[in-house]
């Protein structure tokens, strides 16, 4: 992992993007600077291991964490829906 000064902040929001099954790896790399490696080795350095692995499997099936599996009419990090979150950069763009 790079060497990137997180803040627990930061790194919850984080997990919490990872999580979300709609951001894709390319959000938190357009964000924080790190990479979808990074991002799973945070993970597994966050969470407890069963839910790393329940993490892990849910994004190897889910098509929307890569932008590059996205269905073409996708060509935003967030729903449309969502509220502005605060620390959130890419909201704050919008």
């Amino acid at each position: 992992m790079e060497k990137v000064h997180l803040t627990s902040i930061q790194i919850d929001r984080i997990i919490e993007m990872a999580w979300e099954d709609r951001t894709p790896f390319e959000a938190i790399r357009f964000q924080f600077g790190l990479a979808e490696a990074d991002v799973k080795v945070l993970m597994k350095k966050e969470l407890r291991f069963s839910s790393y692995k329940l993490w892990r499997k849910r994004v190897e099936n889910c098509s929307t964490k890569h932008a590059s599996k996205r269905i073409q009419e996708i060509d935003r990090f967030k729903c449309n829906r969502q509220r502005a979150i605060s620390n959130n950069k890419i909201s704050k763009r919008n």
